[in-house]
Order: C-alpha cells, then structure tokens, then sequence
C-alpha cells in the first residue's frame, strides 16, 4: 500500500511540472476552425460573381484631378496661415493695448537687438531715396527728330557674281574695272542750292534780310563779374534750343553777327554746310544744307560789308557764300590741306590763312583771281590755329605741333621764318590759340597735356609770361572733334570750353582760373560739345557735339 502511494505521489508531481513548463494554450495556432459546408459555398458564389461581372469603366483626367488637389491643399494653406496671422495680429494688438512694456520685456534680449537692427536698417534704406534714384535712371523717351532730314538711300541690287569660266574669259585677261566715283568739288563757282530741297524752292526772303542786316558794333570790355555770373545764370535752353543743322561730326561753327534773330552756321567732317534759323518754319524746321567742300570744313567766320561766310576746308579750297549772288565763290586755292584762317582787316577784305605745310598766305578778296599776294613759310612744321591781333594787326599768333609763337608778318621771310615772341610750357600737341577779343594782351591756348594756359602777351617779349593754368581734360577719341577754348567777344576776360565729363556742360572760365558757371541740362545737353561760341553782341552761347546737333543757351526763350 505505501509503494502505490509513492507511485501516485510521484505521478502527480511529474504532471504538475509539465503543466508549469508547458505555455498557454493558443487558440490562433491551433489549426483551421470547421465551419459548415453552408457558408463555405455561400462564399464561392460571391467569388465567381465578382470574377464574372464586368466592371464600370470611368474616364478620369489624372492632371486636373492632382492640380484640384493642390488648389484646394494651397487655398486650405493660405486659409490656416490667414487665420494664424489673424490670431498673431490679435494677440499682439491686445498685448500692446493692454501692456506694451510688459510685451517687450517678455522678449528676449536677442530678440530686442534684432528689432533694433531691422529699425536702424529701415531708417538707413529710407535716407538713401532709392525710389527717387530708380525713377532718375530710368530710360528717358527718345527726342524727336528735329532738323535735317537724311536721304532716302536706295539700295542697289548688285549683279549676280559668275565665275570666269561661266564668262568665257580666260583667267589670264585683265578684267575692265570700272572707274572710281570722285567727290572732289572743281574748281571755280558752285551754285548756292540746298541739298534736300527741290530744285524748284528759292532761299527765302526772311533769310536775305536777315543776311545782310547791319550787326551791332560791341566792343569786348572788363564788367563786373557777379553781373556777368548772373547774366550767364539766365541762359536756358529748351526743345527749340536743339536741331540737327548737318549729318555727322560737326568740325565748326560760327553765329552771324545779326542782332535781330539768331543765324549759326556748322560745317562738318565731310565738307557739308548747314545754316540754321531759330524759330523759322523754312527748310526743315529752319534748316538749309549745302554742300561746297569734298572734305572737312575746317574753319568758318562770317564777314561784314558785305556779309559773307568764309569756310576753309582739307580739300585746299576757301570758299565765300554769297547770298546775293547765290553761289558759293572761290578765294583761295592750295595744293595742301587748309587748317586755319582768320581776317586782317575791319573790312575783313584780306584774309591769313595757314595750311598743313606751316605756311602762312595773305589773300586779297578785291583782287581778281584765287592766288595769294604774298606766301611764306614759318618755323613751325604744321599750323593748326592762327589768329590776328585785334590792335595792332601786322602780329599773328600760330599754334605748331607742340609750340606757340607769335609772328611780325612784316619780317617774314620766304623759309624758316623766324618768331618775335615765343609762349613755352607746352608739351604736347597745341588745338588751339587766340588773342583776346579787344586789347590782345592776352593769348590762350588750349593742349593736349590736359592744360588750358593764359599768357601776358602785353608786350611782345620772348617767353611771355604765364598768367594762369587750367586743368582740363582733353583726352577726346577719334570720334570726337577736339576741344579748344575761346574767348567771349563780349568779355574781355572769360573764355568757354566744352567739357568731357560723365555729366554733359559747357563750362565758361576767368581767366585767372576760376569757374565762373556751367551750362547743363539733363534733358537737352545729353552729348560733348566740343566746338563752342559766342554770339558777338546777344547772350547766346552754341555748342556742336559728333552727330551734327547744335544746342543754343540763351536768355531770350
């Protein structure tokens, strides 16, 4: 009995740790559950009639699906961030209605700097008027075209190139080459017609009248120059002050001494002559063009009893318009290139001019015939400018290549004739040099060493003593005629000059240096004029630029 029940003793234990070792029952691993044969073929059924019916097909555009979808997401954005700023904005203006201290010490000290920053930022912005500066640099609408108007070129049609096989020409046979079209004016009269007008239009009378009205004799004199400052300060230009007398680069150009109404005259690099009348209805807008040079008209003036233009050109020839006559007569003619001219008498009957070569010739305009009276040759190897003294008139004033000299033409010699006085300093190539307009006691030159000089020509001595010196630039390009001071003939002691700086003027100088005013117009004056003058008895000043305008300063507008 004891060993049976150590038997089921031992039996239990045994059960009881299996029971402890053996994990939960699971029901999910146990296998599949049965269910009824029923249900299972109520569920085939609804297999095979998802298999064998056909389905609805529907056509739907995927890009405007998606592109909806994104509308709708950026209008559901922008509504969210609409309602946050919303609640921002509320929540700052009810902390600043409520306690703007309190709202500021709640931020951080970083957060102070920052919108210190962005306040001084700001602040500097609105100093600088960017907007003013923008609306400045902004395009500016283009000018009307005003003045001469250009030919019409009709374009030739060129014949088709063939070779010399096709031309049965053998390629040892010269071809004939046609002869090149010369431009070179003959000597003698040209008749006075305007270029661009019809054969059949007369010059008119308004023209003739003005022409030969007698001008106003004004001496140059010495006034005060606080009244002379303001005078100049009066000067204005407007729409009426801007009209293109000639096609390209103007070389010269003069006012005629007439008081009544201002008549200029500009020639340019290629011998054409354009005339132009403020405010007449004539030509185009008052313009009347000639051509009576081949090539560039170098110097003109306007002459008095009778009233003429004398133009002196590279081509050798010096011309006279006559208006009377209407044609355009022959003074002078010379193998080389004439530089320079100016007149030796008060009835401006006798003419200096200087060419190229460095000689000088006396021409007689009452004399028949287009020779000289007299002709000698100077030390200087070209003449670029010459002028006479407004007194004593048997001296003249030559500008070389890098040297000024002052001649006594009655000891002049045939070569190498010799000067009585000499202005030094110069070391690069002289444009230009005039004796003031009334006295002579003075002479500015005008060099390409970037220097405007003024020399005491009171006494003929050698080495005239310098009065004063201009820093100016001169560094002008091909494209751009020289620059070269002149002398108001209405001040004895103030000159004008053209400028080359960024900001387009005109500048007018004392001669001891000092700038007196500068003419500027942002609208008006929008190129270098490098050929500047003027009027003889009106506050008038015209300036000359490359593409063959004329603008007029003037206190009658």
């Amino acid at each position: 009995m004891d060993m049976d029940a150590d038997k089921s003793a031992e039996s239990l234990k045994t059960m009881h740790i299996l029971q402890e070792r053996t994990p939960p029952h699971n029901p999910e691993m146990d296998g599949p559950v049965r269910r009824s044969s029923r249900r299972i073929q109520e569920k085939q059924k609804l297999k095979k009639k998802q298999i064998l019916s056909p389905k609805c097909l529907t056509y739907c555009d995927t890009t405007t699906t998606r592109t909806r979808r994104r509308v709708k997401r950026k209008r559901s954005d922008v509504e969210e961030d609409e309602k946050v700023q919303k609640t921002k904005a509320e929540s700052n203006d009810t902390r600043s209605k409520k306690s703007p201290s309190g709202y500021r010490k709640s931020l951080s000290e970083y957060e102070l700097k920052r919108l210190e920053t962005i306040r001084q930022n700001q602040a500097f912005l609105s100093s600088l008027k960017l907007s003013e500066i923008s609306d400045a640099l902004r395009a500016k609408p283009k000018q009307t075209e005003r003045g001469l108007k250009r030919e019409k070129k009709v374009t030739e049609m060129l014949p088709v190139r063939k070779s010399l096989r096709l031309q049965n020409r053998d390629g040892r046979t010269p071809i004939d080459k046609e002869p090149e079209k010369t431009v070179r004016i003959p000597p003698g009269p040209i008749p006075l017609d305007p270029v661009y007008l019809d054969e059949h239009v007369r010059l008119p009378e308004d023209l003739l009248n003005i022409w030969n009205e007698d001008p106003i004799q004004q001496k140059a004199g010495r006034s005060d120059l606080t009244s002379y400052q303001k005078m100049l300060q009066k000067m204005t230009i407007d729409d009426s002050g801007v009209m293109k007398v000639v096609e390209d680069r103007i070389f010269s150009a003069a006012f005629h001494p007439a008081s009544s109404s201002l008549l200029m005259a500009a020639g340019n690099i290629w011998g054409q002559l354009g005339l132009w009348k403020m405010g007449a209805k004539w030509g185009d807008d008052g313009v009347l063009h000639f051509k009576p040079h081949s090539q560039t008209i170098s110097c003109m003036a306007f002459s008095s009893k009778p009233s003429n233009l004398i133009t002196v050109s590279y081509d050798g020839f010096a011309r006279s318009m006559d208006l009377e006559k209407a044609v355009f007569d022959e003074v002078y003619h010379s193998a080389s290139k004439l530089r320079s001219f100016d007149f030796m008498s008060s009835d401006c009957s006798t003419l200096l001019i200087g060419d190229w070569n460095g000689d000088v010739a006396v021409v007689d305009r009452r004399t028949p015939g287009t020779s000289y009276e007299s002709r000698r040759n100077l030390d200087s190897k070209t003449v670029r400018c010459v002028h006479v003294h407004p007194v004593q008139q048997q001296y003249f004033v030559v500008a070389g290549n890098r040297s000024v000299h002052i001649y006594d033409l009655r000891s002049l010699k045939m070569r190498r004739s010799q000067a009585i006085c000499g202005l030094n300093g110069h070391s690069h190539t002289i444009t230009s040099a005039y004796f003031s307009p009334s006295s002579g006691n003075r002479v500015i030159t005008t060099c390409m060493d970037d220097n405007i000089r003024v020399f005491n020509t009171s006494q003929m001595i050698d080495g005239a003593p310098l009065l004063s010196s201009v820093s100016h630039n001169m560094k002008t390009s091909r494209w751009l005629s020289k620059l070269s001071a002149v002398w108001d003939p209405k001040q004895e002691d103030c000159f004008v000059v053209g400028s080359l700086d960024s900001c387009r003027k005109i500048q007018v100088y004392h001669e001891s240096g000092y700038l007196l005013h500068n003419f500027q117009n942002e609208q008006h004056l929008t190129t270098v004029c490098s050929i500047t003058a003027f009027h003889p008895s009106r506050n008038a000043l015209l300036g000359g630029n490359s593409s063959g305008r004329l603008c007029v300063f003037s206190d009658q507008y």
